[in-house]
């Protein structure tokens, strides 16, 4: 496994493929990502490299501790960082900086992200409910999930019912998504598929991890 890249969705947009099939297709920006820190398995249990990206010269939105980082080891002031598990992190040094061309046309990806947030949100949006009748008896309660329990035995609801309740805004990772085409120049990557959350979000990018029965394309 080797390191992956931080990214910003910029939108979806539709292509024709070779065979004249419409595809969805994501735009991910990517900025140079520098790397800022190795984890050992000796040292901190874990082989990892850590990226930044976002630099931010004042420094107003990161902590004391981080600026100091930064200072003492001559990097930029990175507002956005993200581990990301390898298999040797000797590979990698301090400072080195990996930019969209680290992925190819072709390379199946997985891509974490936050979804949008919907806010409290009742059964019939969240899990796709029926609701109760529109008549017979019922009113009032025409969007509601109905019974969450049974009788005397066991007497309670069981942890894990799906309710209403917090919709989104939860960390989300899609897997085996091919990359379509990388543009070095502006720094993107045209994925095949959604990824979660919305325009301007930030998402984590790494080789996929589970392509066995995946087909390119």
């Amino acid at each position: 496994m080797r390191v992956g890249l931080i990214a910003e969705k910029v939108g979806m947009t539709q292509y024709f493929d070779d065979n004249g099939v419409l595809k969805a297709i994501t735009i991910l920006k990517v900025d140079p990502c520098t790397v800022v820190a190795l984890r050992t398995k000796n040292h901190d249990g874990v082989e990892s490299v850590q990226l930044g990206t976002k630099i931010e010269e004042n420094g107003k939105h990161i902590n004391k501790a981080q600026l100091g980082f930064f200072k003492k080891h001559n990097l930029s002031n990175f507002r956005i960082l993200k581990d990301f598990r390898v298999d040797d992190s000797s590979a990698y040094k301090v400072g080195d900086i990996i930019t969209v061309e680290h992925f190819k046309q072709g390379d199946l990806i997985d891509v974490t992200g936050i979804t949008k947030g919907k806010g409290f949100a009742g059964g019939m949006k969240r899990y796709g409910f029926g609701g109760l009748r529109a008549t017979h008896g019922v009113s009032v309660s025409h969007r509601s999930h109905g019974s969450t329990g049974n009788r005397t035995e066991p007497g309670r609801v069981f942890k894990g019912k799906r309710m209403a309740g917090h919709m989104g805004n939860t960390r989300v990772t899609v897997l085996n998504l091919p990359v379509t085409l990388i543009s070095a120049e502006k720094g993107l990557i045209y994925v095949n598929g959604a990824v979660p959350g919305g325009k301007n979000g930030i998402v984590y990018i790494r080789d996929a991890i589970r392509q066995e029965n995946k087909k390119v394309g």
